[in-house]
């Protein structure tokens, strides 16, 4: 293995892969090596599905090697260290590994742990999570078999990869409820660390109909702070207008957490980062905004739009005209417009798809209006984006 590319990408996840398969595809002498340690590849946004019974699990996952772009190096290995005055990128196992130009698209750490007790109860005592590959299946065992009670979903006062998977997994599960008549015998709450339902006015308005249709009670400005599985508590820190705050606890039956989440621990501690440990890059060029040579995209930027697959999509070819213009010393001609993509999971057969831009202005693909439930949109979600992204997505082609 050599020690030196032209192009170092750091991730091998939708990002990275993404952006290496649309370079070759423009120019396939480029020389590019891969840094990513997993053996197994992903697709996060079907997890939803799985956690509310309409997804299997297995085909959430493939062989890292499989989806790897041909006449790329994958370097199987943790990037630890940047040091990018000296173009160098150093590995956990302390091997250096320089670069032309780097692209670094680790994504999202998930910390469960700053939940206190979290680990030690998830995946038994009804707590479940739909944010990783081994907890996904629990979270239909406990669903399905939800007899009545008090029903939490939480969602965190920190960024999350697909903001909407909060609230996705409650509606499946309330719709569940109703079709198995415990429904009437569960009250349902959604405990959320952030002011509103949803962001955009003209998705939140539809959302609240869809909230007060199951009769779910919306607790806002509720952090999870704490769980004890065995008692069945979970203790919030509630935030007043005014910003005091205060602990409440909160009995339930079942309770699904999506955990708080930062920025990779080698990002945070990089010089790369911004004072919030954030990849600190131009919104629009997705330039870095000290390193010229350095480019990043995808969940670990600081870009304030929704971090979700559709905006790393709009992202990566901004990446790759950019980064081909200034290795020919042109101007970045490309500019990423802050779009993202919720698709809102309303029940089964039932989808809100939510596209909007870096002003929290509707940016739809369809001539209809998406803020409306239909089963079209669920199809799409459920059906064609799965193969889009296997097929073509990291494949450079979509």
């Amino acid at each position: 293995m050599k020690n030196h590319y032209q192009i170092l990408i750091v991730g091998g996840g939708n990002a990275g892969i993404s952006v290496a398969a649309q370079l070759l595809l423009k120019d396939p002498n480029l020389d590019i090596g891969i840094l990513e340690p997993s053996d197994k590849h992903y697709y996060q946004p079907a997890w939803t599905l799985v956690g509310g019974g309409q997804f299997n699990v297995a085909d959430t996952v493939r062989e890292q090697s499989d989806v790897m772009p041909d006449n790329v190096e994958w370097i199987r290995k943790y990037a630890d260290t940047f040091t990018p005055e000296k173009n160098t990128v150093i590995t956990r196992d302390q091997i250096a590994f320089t670069y032309d130009y780097l692209v670094v698209s680790p994504g999202i750490q998930l910390r469960w742990e700053w939940v206190e007790g979290l680990q030690e109860t998830l995946g038994k005592n009804n707590v479940c999570s739909n944010y990783s590959f081994d907890q996904c299946t629990y979270t239909w065992d406990v669903v399905k078999d939800f007899n009545g009670g008090t029903a939490l979903f939480t969602s965190p006062g920190t960024p999350v990869k697909c903001g909407g998977a909060p609230q996705k997994i409650m509606y499946l599960a309330s719709d569940i409820f109703n079709r198995k008549g415990v429904l009437k015998n569960t009250n349902v709450e959604f405990c959320n660390a952030g002011k509103v339902i949803f962001g955009v006015k003209k998705y939140a308005k539809t959302l609240q109909k869809v909230v007060d249709n199951y009769g779910i009670k919306a607790n806002h400005r509720h952090d999870l702070i704490k769980i004890d599985g065995p008692n069945k508590k979970a203790t919030f820190k509630v935030t007043d207008s005014e910003g005091k705050t205060s602990e409440v606890v909160k009995d339930f039956d079942l309770i699904h957490v999506t955990p708080p989440q930062s920025a990779p621990e080698f990002i945070i501690h990089s010089p790369l980062a911004d004072e919030k440990g954030w990849i600190d890059v131009n919104k629009y060029t997705m330039q870095h905004k000290r390193y010229n040579n350095i480019f990043g995209l995808g969940d670990a930027t600081n870009t304030p739009n929704a971090k979700t697959g559709a905006a790393v999509r709009k992202q990566a070819p901004v990446v790759v005209q950019n980064l081909l213009a200034l290795m020919n010393n042109l101007p970045l001609p490309a500019q990423y417009n802050g779009y993202g993509s919720c698709p809102l999971v309303t029940g089964i057969g039932k989808l809100i798809l939510a596209e909007f831009d870096y002003e929290g202005q509707p940016a739809e693909s369809f001539p209809f209006d998406q803020s409306q439930e239909r089963f079209s949109m669920y199809m799409l979600k459920k059906n064609v984006l799965p193969w889009m992204y296997w097929n073509k997505i990291l494949k450079g082609t979509a």
